[in-house]
């Protein structure tokens, strides 16, 4: 197999609600909007990860979807280039709406190893989760 390309498939309650706060954050609209998704590009190469009314993207599944707000279903990192990237992005995290689940700034004891990594586990208001990473090794 050689895919063109690779994207994710979320399901979110409220797809208003999920461009404004990944908008906030500064992240690219990948085409229009429309009342049951709305799609954005992820890093340097432009991953897409598509939004979609829960109700639409779990009528094109053969079972259940997991709910985020209960384990995990996969978490994407997101690399900041600088200390003060890295920083700055949790603020704009949380003033979004998003939550702080670890941020290792507040207990380095907690999660460091020989690379010397800063960690922030958050989610977005549906409860997806992304780690944010910065490594002067990186």
């Amino acid at each position: 197999m050689k895919p063109g390309k690779i994207w994710a498939n979320f399901g979110v309650q409220d797809v208003q609600r999920t461009k404004e706060f990944y908008q906030k954050l500064g992240f690219k609209l990948n085409g229009k909007p429309t009342e049951d998704l709305v799609s954005f590009f992820f890093g340097e190469e432009n991953f897409i990860i598509h939004f979609f009314e829960e109700e639409r993207l779990k009528s094109s599944l053969e079972g259940e979807m997991s709910d985020p707000n209960q384990g995990n279903e996969i978490i994407f990192s997101l690399s900041s280039k600088t200390k003060e990237e890295f920083d700055r992005w949790i603020t704009e995290i949380k003033e979004a709406g998003g939550k702080i689940i670890f941020d290792s700034n507040k207990d380095r004891k907690k999660y460091y190893d020989e690379n010397g990594y800063y960690v922030c586990v958050f989610s977005d208001p549906d409860g997806h989760k992304f780690n944010l990473l910065y490594s002067e090794k990186m």
